[in-house]
């Protein structure tokens, strides 16, 4: 679930860089983006990616795919081994209004599978129909991003848990108002007796409903199967997408077998992206509102761009409203150049091959 922010007048923040400071920030930016880049790289390497958290349960290893040697970007890997009792619960919550304080929104509410796993909003609606100040990112493929949110503050899915439930804005509720609630269901407390000894908990909740979203990986797309070695899976001008993609350097930040997800960057490395939008807000401080550092100020989370294609609006703020506004953004703010558009159409072919299948249908 995405996290709301409160919202600030854009003249409290001064822009008051000066030109030598920005040159050496881009030079640090792009430093930052090659040592990412590399360990990444090597990342890929390692036999398996052990995901792990205080609060969660039994560790969970996800086995990769095959490695295509030379590319940046690789298949889903095979989908982890899970308890299917808790992906089956999880399920359940996943769309429980009652872990929302008027039992009007779940978690379904803003992560909609129908809709790429999002809502197609630029801000989703909370409980008591109130407005939030971020973009809810895709649901699909998140275990394979390596932290959550688009700040990066929760460092699982079960840590995730916590912040859509708890905030006013969202879901406003209680684990103990929630737990409250599940225990007067007969039904949820035989779920949860017949997987957890100690029954209906906070901290199996969050296990139940990160076990089942680590189940929503979407494998099978036209561009996995052309990495594969499928040649006829794509069309001439989505592969041509793709090489005009690593050649401009779209690859640099969204690479891996989640397209992105692994890294953070600072969203304007080549040119001011918040003051040519204005209004700031809060959330536009990214990073920066959890760990207080002025180097994390617009820094975050890149996302992934699996089914890219199904999860408009773009960005934390939902200020793109298609692929092709979203690049021509990317290719100014991000890469400092122009794009043909016959360069951005073509991007935008390879960049619809990366819808995948959920349970063996297209999404």
């Amino acid at each position: 679930m995405r996290p709301i922010q409160s919202s600030v007048n854009i003249r409290s923040f001064r822009f008051e860089r000066t030109k030598a400071l920005v040159d050496q920030k881009k030079v640090v930016v792009f430093s930052v983006v090659a040592a990412c880049s590399l360990a990444v790289i090597i990342a890929l390497a390692v036999p398996g990616i052990r995901h792990t958290s205080p609060n969660a349960g039994p560790e969970i290893t996800v086995q990769p795919a095959v490695q295509i040697q030379g590319e940046p970007l690789q298949p889903l890997p095979p989908d982890p081994k899970l308890d299917l009792h808790k992906v089956a619960l999880g399920e359940k919550l996943f769309v429980e209004k009652r872990l929302s304080h008027d039992d009007t929104i779940s978690c379904a509410s803003c992560h909609d599978l129908s809709k790429g796993g999002t809502d197609n909003a630029g801000h989703s609606i909370g409980i008591q129909g109130q407005i939030g100040g971020i973009n809810a990112p895709s649901v699909y493929n998140c275990g394979l991003n390596f932290v959550q949110f688009w700040n990066g503050r929760a460092e699982s899915l079960e840590d995730q848990v916590n912040g859509p439930t708890h905030h006013p804005k969202e879901m406003g509720s209680s684990w103990d108002e929630i737990i409250g609630k599940l225990k007067k269901d007969a039904g949820y407390t035989a779920d949860f007796a017949a997987i957890y000894q100690d029954g209906i908990l906070a901290q199996n909740i969050r296990d139940a409903i990160a076990t089942y979203e680590r189940s929503l990986n979407t494998p099978n797309s036209a561009f996995d199967r052309y990495l594969q070695g499928d040649k006829a899976a794509l069309s001439k001008e989505a592969v041509t997408g793709y090489s005009l993609f690593k050649s401009y350097g779209c690859a640099s930040c969204h690479q891996g077998a989640n397209v992105g997800g692994n890294m953070y960057q600072h969203m304007g490395v080549m040119k001011d992206y918040f003051l040519w939008r204005g209004n700031l807000t809060e959330a536009d401080y990214g990073r920066y509102s959890v760990t207080k550092n002025e180097a994390d100020r617009f820094v975050f989370r890149v996302p992934s761009l699996r089914n890219i294609a199904k999860t408009a609006p773009y960005f934390h703020d939902g200020s793109a409203s298609s692929l092709t506004a979203a690049i021509q953004i990317m290719a100014k703010y991000q890469l400092g150049r122009p794009m043909p558009e016959e360069d951005l159409s073509k991007i935008v072919s390879f960049l619809d091959s990366l819808t995948g299948e959920y349970h063996g249908a297209h999404i």
